[in-house]
């Protein structure tokens, strides 16, 4: 839907980046020839109207040739921000092998300016924008456009919360249709988080589907989506073959949510559209990126922190009988089986009273049973509960992160015999790579005894996910360890 307004919104934002990238350039130029650093200039720097010319091509050809204008990646400021730092990062590798060739003159330490000011540019400008279009939606460059659901189902009031949550897009849901009785859909979506959310909480039922057509010429819609069940099959054919004669745009969101883990894909293979149901949710650049930060801060961490495991792991033998770290089977990404590492925190033959500390889950059907975390739990030891308090039994899985089994981001690893009673929607969280810490750690810890509530919270980072979210989760977990929040 949004691709109606690629060329306008494409247009826009093209320029204005160009424009706040050759004022970077500028003002990088003039920092370079003011600010006391780097080897003294005798002379202003070389510039032409080539140079210029020349940043101005490179920036045009990368960011479209990485599709940082698509409207759809351009929903989320995370999403938008992410793509702007690669793009801007390529764009300046490829100038400066430019400048190395054509342009020797220019200083190292003026690249170094120009691609700071140039993030803070492109991304403080974007987010004063996104402000902008949630404050006065109309100066969307497009026309509102009018969206009938067809289906009030599960799919369809997933679409419609959607729409609402993004309408200074410009897209205003105006109702459904559907063969329910009521006159105005129950159960809507909770969650809305402003007042046009809450002014518009329930969307009318405004007829049957077999008078769609007719509503679409009252209404003046724009945009259909059809949302209809998968035992409507007959009724969507028709109901797609009525609506070809009307000057109307077809959408299809097959009613698949279900079965779908965390994010579909669509595909066309010899001409036939496929749906992948299971597919990584971090992949491609997103996946690549993410393995990456986890050698890279995974291994400086554990070269770091050597000295320190070191010490921890002869205070344990001094502390208590058996070996200083334990090794225990868990779930990690896709359901594969995988040996974790941690320090021991428990006495020798702690397993065998495992199944005395879980208890049932707080509403039948909510999840599998859970273990009945306490401060006072009698197996575990003297430091065992101080390296708990401070999350120091977990380092030993720096080696479970470079081994690529785990990531320091991501749900936690789960027991087997746990996995083997959990509901299949449940089992979305096994879609990315299980995490040293992750969200349900960072908001609220072990203190969280709902299942539900966990999984919740898993699933949030993975529909979220971001390397900006990574950060953010290790930061606050510093935090968290520190104060030795819910952690026992």
């Amino acid at each position: 839907m949004l691709k109606r307004t690629e060329n306008t919104f494409t247009l826009i934002l093209l320029a204005a980046d160009l424009a706040w990238t050759v004022l970077a350039f500028q003002l990088a130029r003039f920092l370079r020839e003011t600010l006391p650093l780097g080897v003294y200039l005798d002379e202003p720097l070389y510039s032409n109207l080539l140079l210029y010319l020349a940043v101005a091509a490179l920036w045009t050809t990368v960011f479209l040739a990485l599709q940082v204008y698509d409207p759809a990646r351009a929903l989320r400021y995370v999403d938008d921000v992410q793509m702007v730092v690669v793009a801007t990062t390529v764009a300046i590798l490829l100038f400066a092998g430019v400048a190395y060739l054509f342009f020797r003159e220019l200083s190292r330490l003026l690249f170094a300016y120009f691609y700071v000011l140039d993030l803070l540019f492109l991304t403080t400008w974007r987010a004063l924008l996104r402000i902008l279009f949630r404050l006065r939606p109309a100066l969307w460059p497009s026309r509102t456009r009018r969206v009938l659901i067809v289906g009030a189902g599960s799919a369809g009031q997933e679409i419609a919360q959607a729409l609402l949550d993004y309408h200074w897009a410009r897209l205003e849901p105006i109702g459904f249709v559907d063969d329910a009785s009521t006159e105005q859909l129950e159960g809507f979506p909770s969650g809305a988080r402003n007042a046009f959310d809450q002014a518009q909480a329930h969307l009318p039922i405004l007829g049957p589907v077999s008078a769609t057509t007719r509503i679409v010429r009252e209404q003046q819609i724009d945009e259909v989506v059809i949302a209809l069940p998968l035992r409507a099959h007959e009724q969507l054919m028709d109901l797609a073959v009525a609506l070809q004669e009307l000057p109307v745009n077809i959408r299809l969101l097959p009613d698949i949510l279900d079965l779908v883990f965390i994010r579909a894909s669509v595909e066309e293979f010899a001409g036939l559209p496929l749906i992948g149901l299971r597919e990584p949710a971090i992949a491609g650049f997103d996946r690549l990126e993410k393995r990456c930060f986890d050698l890279v801060v995974g291994g400086l961490t554990l070269v770091l922190a050597s000295p320190a495991m070191l010490v921890i792991a002869w205070a344990i033998r001094l502390d208590s009988s058996g070996p200083a770290i334990y090794c225990g089977q868990r779930v990690g990404e896709g359901g594969k089986l995988f040996w974790m590492f941690k320090f021991r925190t428990m006495v020798l033959g702690a397993e065998e009273h495992e199944t005395d500390l879980v208890r049932s889950a707080d509403a039948p059907g909510d999840g599998p049973p859970l273990f009945d975390k306490r401060p006072d739990d009698p197996r575990i030891t003297r430091l065992g509960r101080f390296l708990r308090r401070t999350s120091l039994d977990e380092l030993p899985q720096l080696v479970n992160v470079l081994k690529g089994e785990m990531s320091l981001v991501g749900p936690r690893p789960e027991l087997p015999w746990l996995v083997e009673r959990y509901q299949p929607w449940q089992r979305k969280r096994f879609a990315v790579p299980q995490g040293m810490t992750g969200w349900w750690q960072v908001s609220g810890r072990s203190s969280r005894a709902d299942h539900r509530l966990r999984v919740e919270d898993d699933l949030y980072y993975i529909r979220n996910y971001s390397l900006l979210l990574d950060l953010r989760i290790l930061w606050k977990t510093i935090g968290s360890a520190v104060r030795g929040e819910g952690a026992f």
